[in-house]
């Protein structure tokens, strides 16, 4: 049960500020945006606010922010169209019902529809009972009722396609970027509240039988250089020991302030194909409480992840990794079920790491993915108009049938391997 809270939390939070990235853009933007949802498929809980409908949905999938004017979101009266007009002091049009016969609305108005624009000019001409020819304005803030579910209208100004390259691609590119502001933020709590490493060389825990301790190597001593290498950080010490298998170093280390030489054969271990040299000796960095380095702590980590990421994504590129490296919703979950026993903190450095990943992914050039969008932003940019938007739902649409057919494949994947 702590698992499924952990991954519900986790995975909604990162798909939240995803889609929130987008929705704040959109609105700083002018787009009228139709629907915030977390998740896929059914709807199972929503709230209108203003102009936007808020819904969680079934499917733990991920989540859309739905704008005006995107997909098959038009707002179109048909000539012959019979609706129900119910209009304002200054007999403009507030509100247009579909298919009303009745009268039981007070001062509703019929009208055979002739010819509407409800996005630019914003008027509707048609026959009343009369049948006379008659025509109205049409407000910005206009109703759609149909079947008893109210739209709003978009005015094209109001639609995602009506704006500048330059916004559309930021409403686009606000998503991910979220994601790793997300996770800087999350370093910068674990820096606040946890402390800051400090990475110094200080050997925690020698273990027994390996060079370090055959060495005379305590714990509590602190390396200061190797080979007449001045080691500052752990990082320094890991680096050169790691180069050197299989040979012989002098350490050099401070112990109740003084100097201790050291003389060890590094011991020579083969991971993935390479060799590698390790002193058997294990490490906790001290930590540090200080605002400032914690602030400098999130930027790194979040600086340094993403590099992480980037090399794994290329490794992946290059065959080096397979798809079964990859995890789908049910490898994460298990992954967050290992994660969480290792306490609060590691759960939260999953969640940073997570973010990063999702920030990445959407940004790949790939059809129906954020990354695939802002490509043909650029294409647009360059050629100095947009490319066909039934060419680009096409290669959209394709996209996304791809990424399910993975995202069935990598899930079966998790299947087998943690159930089977």
């Amino acid at each position: 049960m702590q698992t499924a809270i952990a991954f519900i939390f986790i995975f909604g939070s990162l798909v939240f500020f995803h889609e929130l990235g987008h929705f704040l853009f959109a609105k700083r933007a002018g787009i009228m945006v139709r629907e915030f949802a977390i998740g896929m498929g059914p709807k199972i809980y929503g709230k209108t606010h203003g102009e936007t409908i808020y819904t969680i949905r079934l499917l733990p999938i991920g989540g859309y922010v739905r704008m005006a004017g995107e997909d098959m979101d038009g707002t179109e009266l048909q000539p012959g169209y019979r609706v129900g007009l119910i209009v304002n002091e200054d007999n403009i049009v507030k509100k247009i019902i579909f298919n009303q016969n009745n009268r039981q609305i007070p001062d509703l108005l019929f009208l055979e529809v002739e010819r509407a624009d409800l996005e630019k000019d914003l008027f509707i001409e048609g026959y009343d009972e009369e049948e006379k020819l008659v025509r109205y304005s049409v407000s910005r803030n206009c109703v759609l009722v149909e079947n008893g579910r109210e739209t709003l209208i978009a005015p094209y100004d109001r639609q995602f396609n009506a704006k500048t390259v330059g916004q559309r691609a930021m409403t686009i590119f606000a998503g991910p970027l979220f994601n790793f502001i997300l996770a800087f933020f999350i370093y910068l709590l674990i820096g606040l509240f946890n402390g800051v490493p400090t990475y110094e060389p200080i050997i925690t825990e020698v273990v027994e039988n390996d060079p370090a301790a055959q060495a005379g190597m305590l714990a509590g001593d602190k390396v200061t250089s190797i080979d007449g290498q001045v080691v500052e950080k752990w990082q320094d010490l890991a680096a050169i020991v790691q180069d050197r298998p299989g040979e012989t170093i002098d350490v050099t280390v401070e112990r109740s302030g003084q100097l201790v030489n050291l003389t060890m054969v590094v011991k020579e271990t083969k991971q993935d194909g390479r060799k590698y040299g390790q002193i058997g000796v294990l490490y906790d960095s001290p930590r540090e409480f200080n605002p400032l380095k914690a602030v400098v702590f999130g930027a790194q980590e979040t600086y340094n992840m993403t590099m992480k990421i980037f090399e794994l994504l290329g490794m992946l590129i290059t065959g080096k990794f397979t798809i079964d490296a990859l995890s789908g919703p049910v490898g994460i979950y298990k992954a967050t079920e290992q994660v969480a026993q290792y306490g609060f903190m590691n759960l939260m450095n999953w969640a940073a790491m997570l973010s990063i990943n999702l920030g990445i992914m959407n940004l790949l050039p790939l059809p129906a993915l954020d990354g695939g969008r802002l490509l043909f932003f650029g294409f647009e940019a360059l050629r100095g108009k947009p490319i066909d938007r039934q060419k680009e739902g096409i290669v959209h649409f394709v996209g996304i049938v791809l990424l399910m057919i993975l995202m069935v494949v990598v899930t079966w994947n998790d299947i087998q391997r943690f159930f089977f």
